[in-house]
């Protein structure tokens, strides 16, 4: 699909990533999409442009949203964070994912990021071959989500090379 385009989410794409995250969630027995559990879908590109930190989507030539990954400062020590890394089933392993991946780190990069960390359900099992693929490592943590998922996640970082 050589007509997707990578930009900068706005506001407005707040319910099509709902969408996106509750086809990924569907294709996991026992994990619940609900919106309440997600205020910052109100408002995601001024969510996450107030951390310090920038959406990207995946759309085609209609608008529609295929992808999404969102990238933050945190700890005040040139890590950052990754959040809503989701991409629609029928566009895996076309490298899709990859490049949303390589915008976001080029963009940290350049704000002067020196590693990632990610938080990913413990059930979110071909995730974690993709962040492993990217470098990742699973830290030796887990922890507990009480919400509807009442998810365990692994935390997985990364140092991003100069």
């Amino acid at each position: 699909m050589s007509d997707l385009v990578i930009r900068d989410a706005v506001d407005a794409d707040g319910p099509a990533i709902a969408a996106l995250i509750r086809s990924v969630f569907d294709e996991y027995p026992g994990c619940p999409f609900v919106l309440a559990e997600f205020p910052e879908l109100q408002a995601p590109a001024s969510h996450y442009r107030s951390k310090g930190g920038r959406l990207l989507v995946l759309v085609d030539s209609a608008g529609t949203v295929l992808g999404s990954t969102a990238i933050t400062p945190a700890d005040g020590d040139n890590r950052f964070e990754l959040f809503k890394v989701y991409l629609s089933a029928d566009l895996r392993g076309g490298g899709h994912a990859r490049r949303l991946f390589d915008t976001a780190v080029d963009w940290a990069r350049h704000e002067g990021a020196t590693s990632l960390r990610l938080w990913t359900d413990t059930r979110f099992t071909r995730g974690h071959r993709f962040y492993e693929k990217l470098g990742f490592t699973r830290q030796p943590v887990v922890r507990f989500l009480a919400d509807a998922t009442a998810a365990w996640e692994y935390a997985y970082v990364r140092v991003i090379d100069p």
